[in-house]
């Protein structure tokens, strides 16, 4: 499980994060919702290392890993497909996806048949060079390649953003996929409301860098879902 207590986190003297606390379970997906601005991706970048919290504890899996490095983070079974993807354009689809062994051992470095199950464009493009991709296939590519380090929990920042619905409905199914199958704790920032209550079984949303509602799954529908749409809104 990861558990995120009462962080913050600063840019300089600007407050970013103020007393931010949730949680991520294996099998689960924990939707982080809000407007643009409010604190959401620095509080996956504090997640994965990428920013260091101010105040506050972040364990997983019992241990406190607030001051471990990005890397030691990935070791320990932490991945982040990050929004703009992060892909190497100059690398072909497989050595994008081979990038991904660099957290495991020689003997389990293969690029896993799941992969191309829940995405055959990759298998049909496995030659082409990742900046020829579509915005689409790219975020494919990135969702690929964290699968291919067998990752414990899987941290995604808006893998919606800019992509045509099919390819949405196909990120969704691996989403899910990863969650019942993979058994993966997922920690999934979202812009598209739907998309999120629907994968959704907890929720956060967050506010000037403050979780200002949360709940479980089911609540993201009926009474409250008025309440929650008012603070997604401009």
């Amino acid at each position: 499980m990861l558990e995120i207590d009462n962080i913050t986190l600063h840019y300089g003297a600007a407050r970013a994060l103020r007393g931010v606390s949730c949680t991520a379970t294996a099998g689960e997906v924990t939707t982080v919702l809000g407007r643009n601005g409010v604190g959401k991706t620095s509080l996956l970048r504090a997640v994965v290392g990428r920013h260091g919290i101010t105040g506050g504890t972040i364990r997983w899996e019992g241990a406190d890993i607030a001051r471990l490095s990005p890397v030691e983070r990935a070791r320990r079974g932490i991945a982040y497909v990050p929004q703009g993807r992060e892909i190497f354009p100059l690398l072909s689809v497989r050595e994008n996806l081979e990038t991904g062994f660099a957290t495991l051992p020689r003997g389990q470095r293969r690029v896993p048949d799941a992969v191309f199950d829940l995405f055959p464009v990759l298998g049909q493009m496995m030659n082409r060079r990742g900046g020829d991709l579509s915005g689409g296939q790219q975020q494919q590519l990135a969702i690929g390649r964290v699968i291919v380090m067998k990752p414990r929990l899987l941290v995604l920042d808006e893998p919606t953003e800019g992509i045509q619905p099919s390819i949405i409905k196909d990120i969704g199914r691996a989403i899910s996929w990863l969650r019942s199958e993979a058994g993966m704790a997922i920690l999934l920032v979202e812009q598209y409301f739907d998309f999120a209550r629907d994968l959704a079984d907890r929720f956060c949303v967050m506010d000037r860098g403050e979780i200002v509602m949360s709940g479980g799954g089911d609540e993201m529908s009926g009474p409250r879902e008025q309440e929650l749409r008012r603070w997604l809104t401009v």
